[in-house]
């Protein structure tokens, strides 16, 4: 019986890991090939979109159970996946008391703490004895609640006072009002904070929920860890799909048609082919300088790599302190002095060593000619200075983009790099008109 049990929670478990690569049609199939009771434990381990998909080809009857499952916050993010037009249906299959608090969710946008919270936790009121709270928390438990760690404190309109933990209201003698033992210092979330902000404050605290108040101090709800667990996850991914320059999907990638797909890769994509026939014309408007001295050719896949290299890497790592909190925008000044000290360094690094591959190749002569000195110099201050212009751009996009409240992922890596491209291409040939002039320019 042990090991039919583990057999079965090993299927679900993998059933789960590979949902979503099914096919829409293997989803429902599979779905309805189990039994009940692992139907049941599947369905509520599903993200809210696979929730949302197996609800929407359900019957009537069969949505009616399936949504009813779900606690009031589960059902408010079902209902926004799934759009508009399912939503009188939706809410007519929920008993009056779930629908009033899921009307009161729908009411926040869904990726702020209002959307996010649950309306089910436990409540306490001040002048209540420890007796007495142990005894209501006993009642309340046997509803759905959200959480049982923490019992937050309120008066009679709502406002919060203070949280207790169990594990002190336990401890505590029986007599005790649970004004006495409550913390009234708390962590309070507002309820129109971004969920981005909401992770950051669960990364900083211990804590396993945080209650969600309005203005006024009224208590709305708690927002628990493994709900920020899914957002963490979801930022993650918006924000990883925005630095490989595209529109963050919707839904996960084999569930998004063809499509959509080429609606969210393909405008910036153009983007950057329009930002690279720059680079045409750059390289145009030396072309006599080019065809002077052919070699100069060899090193401009070197010199513009190592750019954009440098200014992908910079704006990976400023974009991603940015959204851990550990770059604000007062900062930019810090940074950008210490990317163009960073920027000099690499540079002289990759410089010296293309400067050594010029001066000490075998057959140097025969390859870069009788100048080959000048050419290898002409190849370490290009570096350098595209080094730096790469560190410069791929740390001050970001601040810009955020100063003018877009996303700094928005400061993709291949665009750095084609924003890079072009002045380095300014840079390798007017260092090349300088250092070669009179010899082979």
């Amino acid at each position: 019986m042990v090991d039919q049990t583990d057999e079965t929670q090993s299927v679900l478990f993998n059933l789960a890991e590979t949902w979503s690569a099914l096919t829409a049609s293997e989803k429902k199939e599979k779905f309805n090939a189990l039994p009940r009771t692992d139907a049941e434990e599947l369905f509520l381990s599903l993200k809210t979109h696979d929730q949302a998909e197996l609800i929407a080809q359900a019957t009537s009857l069969e949505k009616r159970s399936w949504i009813r499952m779900l606690a009031p916050d589960d059902v408010a993010d079902v209902i926004q996946d799934l759009g508009l037009e399912y939503k009188e249906e939706l809410m007519s299959l929920l008993d009056p008391q779930t629908r009033r608090e899921v009307t009161a969710l729908l009411a926040y946008a869904e990726d702020n703490a209002g959307g996010l919270m649950s309306s089910r936790y436990v409540r306490l009121r001040p002048d209540m004895s420890v007796d007495e709270a142990i005894s209501y928390i006993r009642i309340q438990s046997k509803t759905q609640v959200e959480t049982i760690y923490y019992a937050f404190v309120l008066e009679a309109d709502q406002t919060l006072l203070g949280v207790v933990s169990f594990r002190e209201l336990f401890s505590s003698a029986l007599h005790k009002k649970i004004r006495e033992i409550m913390k009234t210092d708390l962590i309070k979330i507002p309820v129109n904070l971004d969920q981005e902000q909401i992770a950051k404050v669960f990364s900083q605290q211990n804590l396993m929920a945080l209650p969600v108040v309005d203005e006024w101090n009224h208590m709305k709800g708690i927002v628990t860890f493994d709900d920020i667990a899914n957002v963490v996850q979801e930022e993650a991914t918006e924000d990883i799909q925005k630095l490989g320059a595209m529109e963050a999907l919707d839904a996960p990638y084999m569930q998004t048609t063809f499509a959509e797909l080429f609606k969210k890769r393909a405008p910036w994509l153009l983007v950057l082919f329009f930002a690279q026939m720059l680079t045409a014309t750059a390289m145009g408007f030396f072309q006599n300088e080019i065809s002077r001295a052919v070699v100069l050719a060899l090193f401009i896949p070197l010199i513009i790599s190592s750019g954009g290299n440098s200014g992908s890497q910079t704006s990976t790592l400023i974009i991603r302190a940015m959204a851990l909190g550990e770059v604000r925008l007062k900062d930019w000044l810090r940074v950008l002095r210490r990317e163009i000290l960073m920027g000099f360094c690499l540079g002289a690094t990759l410089g010296l060593v293309g400067l050594l591959r010029v001066v000490f190749w075998p057959t140097r002569e025969e390859v870069f000619g009788s100048h080959y000195f000048l050419l290898g110099l002409t190849v370490f201050v290009s570096v350098v200075a595209v080094v730096i212009w790469g560190a410069i751009a791929g740390s001050m996009l970001p601040f810009v983009l955020r100063r003018i409240k877009l996303d700094p992922a928005t400061a993709s890596a291949p665009f750095v790099a084609t924003l890079v491209d072009v002045m380095g291409l300014v840079i390798y040939f007017s260092v090349a008109m300088f250092t070669l002039k009179g010899t082979l320019l």
